[in-house]
Order: structure tokens, then C-alpha cells, then sequence
């Protein structure tokens, strides 16, 4: 479910934003790397192994964005493995510096149809 204010991807948006991460995957490939095992045995990996996770709320990423953060950390050199939005830098006394640009991940959220909730609803259980 999206918030206010959230930029949610539809269509060719989100269709460009597999398109990135697939062509992403096969670049690291075709240079030899697997980006998905031992990200931390590269040069460019500063940061000490860990699960990427948000430094304002405590929660780890998961998914393709472990995968997508563990690669930027490594392309750019990132010291740590704690992640931000704009805004809760901002909210937290914090800037970002001029030309910097944002890390995509991807959000996901529990889909449970309708027929399911009432289903549950009807038995006493959860959905």
C-alpha cells in the first residue's frame, strides 16, 4: 500500500525498472562476477558484511534489494550498509550532498484477495 507522497512505479515505469536490474545482473556476468555470492571478497567492497538495512527504522532489507544495495555498495564504495530516504535523512538533521543520486529498491507488500479475508473472516482464521 502506498503512503503519501510515495512515487509508486506503474507499467513501462516498472517494466523500465526490471529491465535495470536484469541488465544489471548480466553485466556482473558477463564480467565474470556472480553479484549474488561473496559480494564482500571484491576490491570495491568497503563496507563490512552485513544485511543492508534502513539506519532510521532498524528494518533489513530483503529480497532483490539485498542484491541491488550489496552492488551499489560495491560500485561506489559505500562504507556501510545503512540505507536512508531523502526524507528521513532530512527528518533525522541530515543532508545530502549536492549531485548524489538515490539507489532504487523495490517495494513489495503482502497481497491478499478479497475472497481469502472473508474466507478467514467466516473460519476465525487469518487470511
Amino acid at each position: 500500500m502506498a503512503t503519501k507522497g510515495a512515487r509508486v512505479r506503474h507499467g513501462s515505469e516498472r517494466a523500465g525498472l526490471y529491465d535495470e536490474i536484469t541488465n544489471r545482473i548480466i553485466s556482473e556476468l558477463e564480467r565474470g562476477s556472480v553479484p549474488w555470492v561473496q559480494p564482500w571478497g571484491t576490491a570495491g567492497a568497503k563496507a563490512p558484511l552485513a544485511m543492508p538495512g534502513n539506519a532510521a527504522t532498524g528494518r533489513q532489507y530483503s529480497g532483490i534489494n539485498v542484491l541491488i544495495l550489496w552492488g551499489a555498495v560495491i560500485e561506489h564504495g559505500f562504507p556501510g550498509q545503512s540505507w536512508l530516504t531523502f526524507r528521513q535523512a532530512l527528518s533525522l538533521g541530515g543532508n545530502v550532498r549536492k549531485g548524489e543520486r538515490g539507489t532504487t529498491v523495490v517495494y513489495a507488500d503482502r497481497f491478499i484477495p478479497d475472497e481469502e479475508k472473508r474466507r478467514a473472516r467466516e473460519v476465525g482464521e487469518e487470511a
